[in-house]
């Protein structure tokens, strides 16, 4: 015979672990529901001002577009859900390419070569940056400012002191160029669309760090880490551990981002990449991120890249002139702040 458990004593509270949250609740209170309405707002307005943009060629530059950003915007916003910034992610895209570009060329090594010793270095730059930042008091903010500074300036400095200008030589001639443009770079048409490989890159980074963030312990610490430093040292979150593999994350996603950079065009301009970081943070934001940390969600990231590839290209398609493409990307962002904190209050309502 089952012993039936005693009915709760009334006016007795209810463990909340055992109350029944409605669907609606959980939709109000997820981190790109404000990301996705944007969305299909910036969706439906380019539809109808720009006769083009839903084109299949069009909607594919689109994805182009939002993947090259949104490779980089995952992993920052999995750095800014753990309460840090990464300052130096657009430069570091650019190092990415630059060492592999002129070792390779240097070396006059198979061009794989090049891509491994890439990866190595910029690896390492992200466990600098994370080292430095578990050891010493500086935020992250200062510390990978720090960092984006002297990238930029090796960036130069390394490339005019190897090549003699401010570019890389090209290795589109070389062994191993092609296999690796197949990985990094290729076109791949269906049903007579071209689409580039970028975005399956895009969407499995999208998938795996969804994973880690909902479905494994290092997700727990991620949040934990973000929600209070303090707070999850003392319950054993490895603080440092996590944040410095979240900054390997984010370059992680350089290295990707630096390799369909060299593939795509033969040779790097020393200069680009700076700005970028700052986009990266914005479409984080848009998607539901949190500065404060210990909120967000890879999804929403995701959502604010496809957001500024949608506006990017949609003002291209509607004719209007590019000059202003800045000044609605800081309209985005702040209505998507101002949603994203709408949504979030109303979800802590209905808690």
């Amino acid at each position: 015979m089952t012993a039936t458990a005693p009915a709760p004593a009334p006016g007795a509270k209810t463990d909340e672990r055992l109350v029944k949250t409605s669907p609606l609740k959980k939709l109000m209170g997820r981190p790109e529901l404000g990301s996705v309405v944007g969305a299909i707002a910036v969706f439906i307005f380019f539809s109808f001002v720009a006769d083009s943009f839903l084109q299949a060629s069009s909607l594919a530059t689109v994805l182009y577009a939002a993947s090259t950003l949104g490779i980089m915007a995952v992993p920052v916003a999995l750095l800014m859900i753990g309460g840090e910034f990464d300052l130096s992610a657009g430069v570091l895209v650019t190092t990415s390419a630059l060492v592999s570009s002129m070792f390779s060329y240097q070396m006059t090594a198979n061009v794989w070569v090049g891509v491994g010793v890439s990866l190595l270095v910029t690896l390492a730059i992200g466990v600098f940056n994370g080292v430095m930042l578990t050891r010493t008091d500086p935020p992250s903010f200062i510390i990978t400012l720090g960092t984006f500074l002297m990238l930029t300036g090796m960036n130069l400095g390394f490339t005019k002191m190897i090549s003699g200008t401010v570019s890389t030589k090209s290795i589109s001639d070389m062994e191993g160029f092609s296999s690796a443009k197949k990985i990094f770079a290729e076109t791949i048409t269906i049903g007579g669309v071209d689409f580039k490989v970028t975005i399956l890159w895009w969407l499995a980074l999208i998938a795996v760090a969804t994973w880690i963030l909902l479905r494994t312990r290092v997700g727990n610490w991620i949040f934990a880490v973000g929600g209070g430093e303090d707070a999850a040292r003392a319950v054993g979150v490895p603080v440092a551990k996590t944040k410095i593999g979240l900054y390997m994350g984010v370059a992680f996603g350089a290295w990707v981002s630096g390799q369909h950079l060299l593939f795509s065009y033969d040779t790097v301009q020393s200069g680009e990449g700076v700005g970028n970081e700052l986009i990266y943070i914005v479409a984080a934001v848009i998607g539901g991120c949190l500065i404060t940390g210990g909120y967000g969600s890879a999804v929403g990231a995701a959502v604010g890249a496809l957001i500024f590839g949608m506006v990017s290209k949609g003002i291209v398609y509607a004719e209007w002139n590019s000059d202003w493409f800045k000044f609605f990307l800081g309209v985005m962002l702040l209505l998507a702040t101002l949603l994203n904190h709408w949504v979030r209050k109303r979800a802590e309502a209905t808690k």
